[in-house]
């Protein structure tokens, strides 16, 4: 895949979780630029997807850890967990802010 799909990918993944976000009660804070995507979670904790244009990953950093994603088949994979991207979320959601996006 080239620079310019990848990116297009993760914007639509991107926006994708905001409109989820969107539609939570929960107060969460969406900043995105620059290729971030910073939630700050009510309790002031962060979740953060980072596009990374070299490896084509999409990176989430969490409480319970840092991962990186791959794009198989049409799908997000986590290299460490197995996990797709929407399980990945909605696991780090429920644990930082009881809820869940995908789910």
């Amino acid at each position: 895949m080239d620079d310019a799909t990848f990116t297009e990918l993760v914007d639509g993944v991107f926006m994708e979780i905001e409109d989820r976000i969107d539609e939570l009660d929960a107060d969460i804070d969406v900043d995105s630029s620059g290729g971030i995507l910073n939630l700050t979670l009510e309790d002031d904790s962060s979740i953060i997807l980072s596009r990374q244009i070299g490896s084509h990953e999409i990176w989430v950093a969490a409480k319970s850890g840092g991962f990186h994603l791959r794009n198989v088949d049409d799908d997000w994979q986590c290299d460490a967990t197995g996990e797709n991207l929407k399980t990945l979320v909605d696991r780090v959601f429920t644990e930082q802010a009881g809820e869940v996006l995908f789910g």
